[in-house]
């Protein structure tokens, strides 16, 4: 069930450009106000449980780490773009997300 939190914590962050500079300024503040129900859009029923692998991964910023522990790669690019385009250009950041990738395969990404 955690992959369903991960794509859905990826969502909401890139879904909004103060929520994108909110996670950017402090990804684990943002990480735990979204875990305790107070950040992002979706205020809703979830479980919001993160495993300690997923939770570091979001704190590191790591998307290699979060492709490999099955992020949906469509989230997962979004999401990345939302958060890296400020800092790379995209030429940069899309060879960045393949080498990131590459090593991991096709991982089972289904929730």
């Amino acid at each position: 069930m955690s992959k369903y939190m991960m794509n859905k914590l990826m969502r909401a962050i890139e879904m909004s450009d103060a929520d994108v500079a909110a996670y950017v300024a402090d990804t684990a503040g943002f990480v735990d106000d979204w875990l305790a129900g107070s950040a992002g859009p979706a205020r809703v029923t979830d479980d919001r449980e993160l495993s300690a692998d997923e939770y570091a991964a979001f704190v590191a910023r790591d998307y290699g780490e979060l492709y490999r522990l099955g992020a949906h790669p469509y989230l997962l690019w979004h999401f990345i773009e939302a958060v890296y385009i400020h800092e790379v250009s995209w030429p940069e950041l899309n060879e960045r997300y393949r080498d990131a990738v590459r090593p991991h395969g096709y991982p089972d990404y289904v929730a």
